[in-house]
């Protein structure tokens, strides 16, 4: 600033000086000799160095109002939300649930998972199909591997006295493989057959399993059509259950019902089971008849 300062005051006392004796026409002459920058400020007497009116006008607009109160600067709440979380789905949003009623342990859990058609439509079409004539009815889990996964949907497994094919079935039907998404903790994938007899890595047509972790070296392998919403701690406790050489659960884990439902509009938290996890309730579009009419009355 000092040498402005200088440039300003030396261009004052220049134009001031020969103001005061007279000679309009030398001052004009050495106001043509100055810098432009400065010839400016000097052609503008007393207001040179004075705040323009349009800049305070921008300083006062900048200050907050009387009584107003400072906007905060965190991000609103709606801006944290998840929107994976199916407590926080749009409700205008549509999104394709499976329910899946498992039984084991004296009890009968839910577990539910969104499928995804827009990454796997045509695993998501075979999938639907099956559940529809009912192929999973009375299946049981036939590989449970704790913090790895869990897997079922083997026609075979329907008869406990084939358990020694169990995980075998349902090789005559096939669907071409989708490698779009990756094996994330409850990612739901289909199974296959190894490389060596299936280079082009067709999905078994009715087997899939659920990851209990991130297994990424199963990625662009195996075809994920899914994502658990509700029940991985089930999935989980399915896991620790004893098992024989073959990875297969000694107590039977049976699914009871799997049914596809359009669900508008977010899930409703029906309790937490953990940090971080939550329960929700099922559809009232999977339920049966038989349910929501007992809803209804109770």
């Amino acid at each position: 600033m000092k040498p402005l300062f200088r440039l300003l005051t030396a261009a004052a006392l220049l134009t001031s000086t020969h103001l005061a004796f007279g000679q309009a026409s030398d001052v004009d002459k050495e106001k043509a000799r100055l810098p432009a920058a400065i010839r400016e400020i000097a052609e503008k007497g007393d207001d040179a160095g004075s705040p323009d009116k349009s800049d305070k006008k921008k300083d006062d607009s900048a200050k907050p109002a009387a009584g107003s109160k400072k906007k905060s600067t965190t991000s609103s709440t709606a801006s944290k939300t998840n929107p994976n979380d199916p407590a926080h789905w749009g409700p205008k949003d549509v999104h394709k649930l499976a329910v899946m009623e498992v039984a084991f342990a004296g009890r009968k859990e839910t577990i539910m998972f969104e499928l995804l058609p827009k990454a796997a439509p045509l695993t998501v079409a075979n999938f639907i199909e099956n559940c529809e004539a009912n192929a999973y009815k009375g299946v049981a889990f036939h590989r449970a591997i704790d913090k790895y996964l869990v897997q079922t949907g083997d026609p075979l497994t329907a008869d406990d006295s084939k358990r020694n094919l169990w995980g075998t079935g349902g090789e005559d039907k096939t669907v071409p493989g989708e490698f779009t998404l990756p094996h994330t903790s409850g990612s739901v994938a289909m199974a296959r057959r190894s490389d060596d007899v299936n280079p082009e890595r067709k999905s078994n047509g009715y087997q899939f399993y659920f990851t209990l972790g991130n297994l990424s070296a199963l990625n662009g392998s195996y075809t994920v059509f899914g994502q658990v919403v509700s029940g991985m701690d089930i999935l989980q406790e399915i896991a620790k259950t004893p098992v024989d050489s073959n990875d297969c659960p000694l107590q039977r884990v049976e699914v009871k019902s799997l049914k596809v439902a359009d669900h508008k509009g977010p899930l409703v938290v029906m309790r937490t089971v953990g940090i971080g996890r939550k329960r929700f309730t099922t559809p009232s579009s999977a339920k049966g008849p038989l349910t929501r009419f007992l809803e209804r009355i109770w």
